[in-house]
């Protein structure tokens, strides 16, 4: 099976959309560590509604959710042996690239040569399929 166009932007528009979100809700995340409570149940609930109440979090988690829904609309006509991996690495490449520009340690070069390995594998797996 051949994969379409539309298809493999849905799959980058996807992996966009979790990658990009992850810094994102780490840093809208920042505080609920501060939440202090006796009981777990009554802790989970303030931490809930400390997350809920913060738009630096609400916000990529709303989009982050969104790429969810592209996800499973997209599985409808793609091979989830093609879609998980494309996804899932390229989310981390996303995730990687958008923290490093957010100030974020990414972890030098032994992490840059592993994007470029993860992008260079991703590549063949969409050849392969293009091929089909």
């Amino acid at each position: 099976m051949s994969i379409a166009v539309v298809d493999l932007c849905s799959l980058l528009l996807v992996a966009l959309l979790w990658g990009v979100t992850n810094p994102f809700l780490r840093k809208g995340a920042e505080g609920v560590e501060r939440v202090k409570e006796e009981s777990k149940v009554w802790r989970l609930l303030c931490e809930a509604k400390f997350l809920i109440s913060n738009y630096r979090y609400i916000i990529p988690f709303l989009l982050n959710q969104s790429g969810s829904v592209f996800f499973y609309l997209t599985l409808a006509s793609t091979e989830l042996s093609l879609a998980v991996p494309v996804c899932n690495s390229l989310a981390l490449v996303f995730t990687v690239v958008t923290g490093w520009m957010l100030g974020e340690d990414i972890g030098g070069k032994g992490a840059v040569f592993g994007l470029l390995i993860t992008i260079v594998g991703i590549s063949i797996c969409v050849a392969s399929s293009v091929n089909d």
